[in-house]
Parts: C-alpha cells; sequence; structure tokens
C-alpha cells in the first residue's frame, strides 16, 4: 500500500513512525504534501528520505494507492475530489471541512464514480457504530459536549472575538451552544469529531453541539447523549491530549493510524 500524508504534524510523524516500524505491514510512505517548501513537512520527508510535494500533479505523479488527509479543512477542498476521481482512497481526519454541504456532495459523487474509498474516521470519540444502527430506527436527538482545558482554545479568531481571558479562566466556561452546523466551522481544527458524530447520525442541523474551555481539565472531554427508538445512550471519552498540539486527542491520531490500517482490509469488526 502506497501512503501519501497531507500535513507534516504530530499525525504524520506517528504514520511515519509506525510504518517504518512494519506495524501496518507492507505499507509504505512515497509523499508528505505540504503547501509551500517553507511547511514543516519538508524537513520531516528530508529526515526520512521521503519524497516532499505541494501540487496535486507532484502527488499523483507517485501513485499513491492512499491518501491521509492530516492537515486542514483546506486540503480538503483542494485534494480531496480530485484524489477521489482518480481512483485514490482518502482518509478525512479534517471532517468539519464537510459541513459545506456541496463539497461533501462533491467527494462522494467522486467516491461513487470511481469506487474510491472515502474514509472519515471517529477521531477521539466512539459508539458511532451504535449511532448509525440507531439512526435507522429514528433518532429523537443527539448532543455533543466538547470541554478541553483552555489552552486548547488559545489561536481560534472566534474565541478571540468573545473576549475570553483563557489563561485567567477559573471555571468552565461555554463559548458555544447551538447547532453543530453554525459550531463546527467555528472551530476548525478542534471539533471535527462532532462533524463525524454528524455525519453518522442526523446530519448538522440536528446534532446539538456545546463547546466548553474549563481550566480543571486535564484530559479533552467529550460527553455524548443519543435519544431515539431503540433507546438512549450516554458516554463520555477523557482523551489525553496530543504530546504536540493540544487542540486534538491522542486517541484521535492513533484512530487515523487505525482507518488506514483497515482501509484496504477486507475484514473488519465494528467500525
Amino acid at each position: 500500500m502506497r501512503v501519501a500524508i497531507i500535513g507534516g504534524g504530530t499525525i504524520a510523524t506517528l504514520f511515519i513512525d509506525h510504518i517504518s516500524h512494519g506495524d501496518l505491514g507492507d505499507a509504505q510512505v512515497v509523499a508528505v504534501v505540504g503547501r509551500n517548501a517553507a511547511s514543516r513537512g519538508k524537513p520531516l520527508a528530508g529526515e526520512h528520505g521521503i519524497a516532499y510535494v505541494t501540487t496535486l500533479d507532484e502527488l499523483l505523479a507517485l501513485r499513491p494507492d492512499v491518501v491521509v488527509e492530516a492537515a486542514a479543512h483546506e486540503a480538503v477542498r483542494d485534494f480531496g475530489e480530485a484524489l477521489l476521481r482518480k481512483g485514490i482512497a482518502l482518509i478525512v481526519l479534517s471532517g468539519g471541512a464537510l459541513c459545506d454541504d456541496a463539497l461533501r456532495e462533491r467527494l462522494e459523487a467522486a467516491a461513487h464514480a470511481s469506487g474510491a474509498l472515502l474514509y472519515v474516521p471517529s477521531g477521539g470519540i466512539g459508539a458511532l457504530d451504535a449511532l448509525k444502527a440507531a439512526a435507522l430506527s429514528g433518532m429523537d436527538s443527539v448532543t455533543i459536549s466538547v470541554a478541553k482545558p483552555p489552552v486548547a482554545w488559545k489561536g481560534i479568531p472566534y474565541v478571540e472575538q468573545l473576549g475570553v481571558d483563557l489563561p485567567g479562566l477559573k471555571q468552565a466556561t461555554v463559548l458555544f451552544d447551538g447547532t453543530a452546523r453554525e459550531g463546527v466551522p467555528l472551530f476548525p481544527a478542534n471539533v471535527n469529531i462532532a462533524a463525524v458524530l454528524c455525519l453518522s447520525g442526523i446530519g448538522f442541523d440536528r446534532t446539538r453541539l456545546k463547546v466548553i474551555a474549563d481550566p480543571a481539565l486535564t484530559y479533552n472531554t467529550h460527553h455524548i447523549e443519543m435519544r431515539g427508538k431503540t433507546g438512549n445512550i450516554r458516554i463520555e471519552f477523557e482523551n489525553v491530549p496530543s504530546p504536540d498540539n493540544p487542540k486534538t486527542s491522542w486517541l484521535a491520531c492513533y484512530s487515523a493510524l487505525a482507518a488506514l490500517k483497515h482501509a484496504k482490509s477486507p475484514v473488519r469488526y465494528g467500525t
């Protein structure tokens, strides 16, 4: 399996380390994709003797079987449809980009047309198999609360506009409470899990999202409640933040690795 990775951060490093140790069988990283020559993926690629590219044409020339998007919403828009139309499997980690209905429809149409896999992993949450099953019978409501230490919400324009003194917080503070449709685009690097919850269940308009900065927390904490004809589900995840990026959970990084491991497998358990 020839793998390319869009992005040069924590997840790209994790993939390269595990693949180089043979943890994914005969998988090989053939490219790291960055925005330009100054992107941090370039030294990462150079360190491991991997090709570093910045354009779609350069990427296609390396003939990847699977491309893992581990960068940002823009990367999904810039590369996603073209890769899928070429029959190349795409694993999307910035699931929040698919809040854009037109973009999602184009990606889905491209995947159907070519037969290529479009895969959005569970990320830092789980129970999506139960949600998908329950949704078939009819769901009354789905809510998700995303609570993280204040440092995880630094540098987000929406939070800066709120005027919240993140370093000075003494108690939990709600940053957003509304529909996922409204909230997901406001936190492009922090609540991709809410997007995959919506995509697996009752959509962005009916799924409720609450975003919280809590100085008492050590873990990135996600509380999910689902109510429907098959019963009620309450589940909570307390995730260790990624060592290099507190905006994302360590579990989400390994969820991406698990998605790649099973991308070409004919045998799957659960989701």
